[in-house]
């Protein structure tokens, strides 16, 4: 899970069209939510290194980034390669089985992280794309989890746009995910909740992944038109609390 709404230094503890269609709610304020659930049945697909990715340049495809067998250590794109100027706005995790708020933030109206770092002389080609949360150890017996983000478009129109997330323990893969967006309609305000359904961990690693905060890990990236367009990381504290 990542979110474009926090800075790479943030770190967050954290107690446990106007139809409406298929999968789709109408919110309180008005607008239309969709709900999106991973792909199933991903077949197993080549491995293949971030060294080896790095090396198609702009031509990384997602069956490239499903190869991976480990977290990257970089990048595999740049900040200037989101042509579509899409920009998420906020943010939010609950628990789909009691409708608790775990985690919610929102970027600051009129905010431009880019231009501050501009004025202060100091561009951080991470900020906006890393994030590190801190999270009870209860988070690892969840089942389901709902992540609502908000997202604005530019001038451009969006096509299939698809976001692959893939989580890792000590550079073991835990969890795959795999979400399509759709279209989006150029200069548009966009809201989905993306539903995670965890795997069931056994009590042993779930031990592991307390005592040892932020080596679990995970990258999203995210595609228009099979093209990899932005990449976020992120990682994560089973320790709060205690």
């Amino acid at each position: 899970m990542s979110s474009q709404s926090s800075r790479n230094d943030s770190a967050t503890t954290v107690n446990g069209s106007d139809t409406v269609g298929p999968g789709r709610d109408r919110k309180s304020e008005g607008g239309v939510l969709k709900r999106l659930k991973s792909r199933k049945n991903q077949t197993d697909r080549r491995p293949v290194t971030e060294d080896e990715l790095r090396a198609l340049g702009k031509d990384i495809t997602p069956d490239g980034v499903l190869g991976l067998r480990s977290v990257t250590r970089d990048y595999l794109c740049k900040p200037e390669d989101n042509l579509y100027n899409i920009d998420f706005i906020r943010f939010k995790i609950r628990d789909l089985e009691t409708n608790t708020v775990l985690f919610e933030i929102a970027k600051p109206p009129n905010s431009d992280l880019q231009d501050e770092d501009d004025e202060n002389g100091d561009i951080d080609s991470t900020a906006g794309r890393f994030v590190r949360y801190q999270f009870t150890p209860a988070f690892l017996r969840l089942r389901t989890v709902g992540a609502t983000v908000e997202f604005t478009v530019g001038e451009r129109p969006v096509q299939n746009f698809r976001m692959i997330e893939r989580h890792y323990f000590q550079d073991r893969l835990l969890k795959s995910f795999d979400f399509d967006f759709g279209f989006c309609i150029p200069n548009s305000r966009n809201t989905c909740e993306h539903i995670y359904e965890f795997p069931q961990l056994p009590e042993d690693m779930i031990r592991q992944m307390v005592e040892h905060p932020y080596e679990t890990r995970s990258d999203s990236f995210y595609f228009v038109d099979n093209k990899l367009i932005m990449h976020n990381k992120a990682d994560y504290a089973y320790n709060g609390g205690q």
